[in-house]
């Protein structure tokens, strides 16, 4: 059973995002992406009680700007291939990969590669992929990333 209800353009929707947040770190980080992606969907607490959908979560506006950078640049705007729409079904359909399991953010800190800070706006580290370093909420804040 699916986390989430989706229809074939929900796939190419998530796929595109996944590729121009983390095509350069290859299936795995397009993966973990997407998977933080789904457990913004199906969370329904702190920043994500509004989000029901793909499209919501993709186009969520917080603080004046898209939560994705890449919704704002011409690269997220190509046609999602055939790979990139394997793994978005893969993440809708139920996969979670470590350090994205339970994860509702992660960024792509300047400077220093890999340097991940221990909190980023009061979450906790989990770990970090690549360039991306993965935050995940505590259970009693969200228990439904958790559990969904």
């Amino acid at each position: 059973m699916p986390r989430v209800k989706y229809t074939s353009d929900d796939v190419d929707l998530l796929a595109r995002m996944m590729r121009a947040e983390a095509e350069g770190e290859g299936e795995q980080g397009m993966l973990m992406v997407g998977n933080v992606g789904v457990n913004r969907i199906v969370c329904n607490c702190m920043d994500f009680k509004d989000i029901r959908s793909v499209h919501d979560m993709v186009y969520q506006i917080q603080g004046g700007n898209y939560s994705f950078e890449c919704v704002q640049k011409g690269y997220f705007y190509q046609r999602a291939r055939s790979q990139e729409k394997r793994l978005a079904k893969k993440n809708l359909d139920n996969y979670r990969l470590h350090p994205a399991t339970y994860s509702l953010w992660y960024f792509n800190p300047p400077g220093e590669a890999g340097f991940c800070p221990p909190q980023w706006f009061g979450q906790g580290l989990v770990d970090g992929y690549k360039n991306h370093c993965f935050y995940q909420p505590s259970e009693q804040d969200c228990p439904y990333v958790f559990n969904g």
